[in-house]
């Protein structure tokens, strides 16, 4: 019967690990395979990541162009028009009541009319931004359309 204290790792799955500057056995005394002086041979030594001996490093010299507007991005909270279509006719559609009916999860900075599909009802639909699409699409359908 095999007992948990029975329990041997397979023959050549432990290894001893290589033991650097013992001397006695080892055969990696004196410098420990680090070769003679220098910054790498030194304790604590070496370098950091991406140091180029002293050159300019790489994202240093590449050409850094263009204009990135990231910080100051808006990012809206997206409706089709085709999502609209679950409201009463003429009810009045805010920011609020889309979250509260679940079409968008947050308000982000803003929610945007996008024009995708096509709207059966009239509303009067307020929202910070607008497709043009989505535009002619609730007012074709007799509808009207408030920037907030």
């Amino acid at each position: 019967m095999l007992k948990l204290n029975m329990l041997r790792p397979p023959k050549g799955a432990k290894k001893k690990p290589k033991r650097k500057g013992i001397g006695i056995g080892s055969g990696h005394g004196k410098t420990a395979c680090k070769g003679h002086k220098g910054q790498k041979a030194r304790t604590g030594g070496g370098v950091r990541l991406g140091f180029e001996g002293g050159q300019t490093p790489l994202a240093l010299r590449i050409p850094k162009r263009g204009f990135n507007n990231g910080p100051f991005r808006k990012e809206y909270a997206v409706v089709n028009v085709k999502d609209l279509n679950i409201f009463e006719d003429n009810e009045v559609v805010t920011p609020e009541l889309l979250l509260e009916r679940g079409l968008i999860s947050d308000l982000a900075d803003g929610v945007k009319i996008l024009g995708e599909g096509e709207i059966k009802k009239v509303l009067l639909v307020k929202a910070h931004a607008f497709s043009k699409s989505a535009i002619e699409k609730i007012i074709s359908a007799g509808g009207k359309v408030e920037v907030i």
